[in-house]
């Protein structure tokens, strides 16, 4: 009997530990595939996610964005703009500029959220349906091609073979224009009523010189305006100058008094991944990836983006983002001005970490947060290139001190 007994009490020890491992190791299991999980804090209107697909043309998107959620903010309704009416206009003029400057002068499908304003500004807005840019048998925004054939007719203007520009150059390219994006609507109607450009743009009641830029570098003074040195700033446009801890808080203040604003940023990031929604600095040495967007993302090979990628199973250590570090990468070109997208929220994930809830322009397809994403606070200190918002919402105190009435 006692041997019966020892043989049962061991047994009973044995299912005893064994159920202890199995359940340790479950548990460890599901803490591994937990993920990360938000809770959005504060959320404003934002429009739907539209798809700039095969174009770089975020810049346009993401202005655009921000200038549809206003609408919403200021409750004038629901409306969908259209981005190709924007890039039309800013490669006339961004053509014009070309020339002058003999070529010396970023010429490509790029841009920045000042271009979204000035062409509202000097030529109106028109609704998607009145321009949607589509005419070249494409469902969806293709312009590899195009782009290139403009480089190549604007080059060839510069290149100048007669020795003296001829007076119809400038024609010659609004004939592209048409061709591949086509013809200017100058009249349109929308809901009944027809319109202009300028007077579509009148009735929405937008006004392009309430929208101010930000950035926060230290090579030159804050709480002053400089021209912005990137590729993109065809425009040579200014933007204003702000320390670090200012820039969050002007961030903060805006989306809690219920305004979005663009962001231009660096997504060539080994933090950023677009398959988990998520973007954060890992406390660790990261691999930085060479070229921007979507589509150069999905040209790298598997084991380019095995490199790049590390696991996003759960949150962790991030970096403390200095003045010093935002200065550095942007020195030496490891924060580049790849994205403009829109933050209309701020989040937390399951150990109150911050996060910023940002609206894409990609396909949204099976993505898994229907195109938005979320930036951790480390991310959004450490590669944000610029903000463009309402001057109403930087605090009244940043505001005086730089001088914005």
């Amino acid at each position: 009997m006692k041997t019966i007994f020892k043989i049962f009490a061991a047994s009973l020890m044995f299912v005893f530990l064994f159920s202890t491992i199995v359940n340790a190791q479950e548990k460890d299991t599901t803490n591994k595939d937990e993920g990360y999980k938000f809770e959005v804090v504060k959320e404003n209107p934002a429009t739907s996610v539209k798809n700039q697909y095969r174009s770089g043309t975020c810049w346009s998107f993401s202005g655009l964005g921000l200038i549809e959620a206003e609408l919403l903010r200021m409750g004038k309704g629901t409306f969908d703009l259209s981005e190709m009416f924007v890039v039309r206009n800013a490669y006339a003029d961004k053509i014009a500029k070309y020339v002058r400057f003999h070529g010396n002068l970023n010429f490509a499908g790029g841009g920045g959220f000042s271009d979204v304003f000035k062409v509202i500004k000097d030529y109106g807005i028109v609704p998607e349906e009145a321009y949607n840019g589509k005419v070249i048998g494409e469902e969806k925004h293709i312009h590899g091609e195009m782009d290139a054939v403009f480089k190549a007719f604007a080059d060839a203007v510069i290149k100048n073979k007669n020795r003296k520009l001829t007076p119809v150059w400038k024609k010659g390219f609004d004939g592209m224009l048409d061709a591949y994006l086509g013809d200017y609507p100058k009249t349109f109607t929308y809901e009944g009523v027809e319109y202009t450009p300028e007077s579509f743009r009148k009735m929405l009641g937008i006004n392009a010189d309430d929208y101010i830029e930000i950035t926060s570098y230290s090579h030159h003074p804050y709480y002053e305006t400089f021209v912005m040195e990137l590729p993109d700033n065809w425009m040579l446009s200014k933007t204003y100058n702000v320390p670090l801890d200012k820039l969050i808080e002007i961030i903060d203040y805006a989306i809690e008094e219920g305004y979005t604003m663009a962001w231009g940023a660096d997504v060539s990031e080994k933090g950023f991944s677009w398959k988990t929604g998520v973007s954060i600095v890992p406390d660790e040495k990261t691999t930085d990836l060479i070229g921007t967007e979507k589509e150069k993302w999905e040209k790298l090979t598997d084991k380019e983006k095995k490199k790049a990628l590390f696991s996003f199973e759960n949150p962790v250590k991030e970096k403390e983002i200095t003045q010093e570090m935002r200065q550095e990468g942007y020195d030496n070109y490891t924060t580049t001005d790849d994205h403009g997208m829109l933050i209309t929220g701020i989040a937390k994930d399951q150990n109150g970490g911050k996060y910023y809830f940002v609206k894409n322009s990609w396909d949204v397809g099976d993505h898994i947060y229907k195109g938005y994403f979320y930036a951790s606070e480390a991310f959004v200190k450490y590669k944000t290139m610029n903000i463009v918002l309402h001057k109403d919402a930087v605090p009244k105190k940043i505001r005086k001190k730089l001088g914005i009435k």
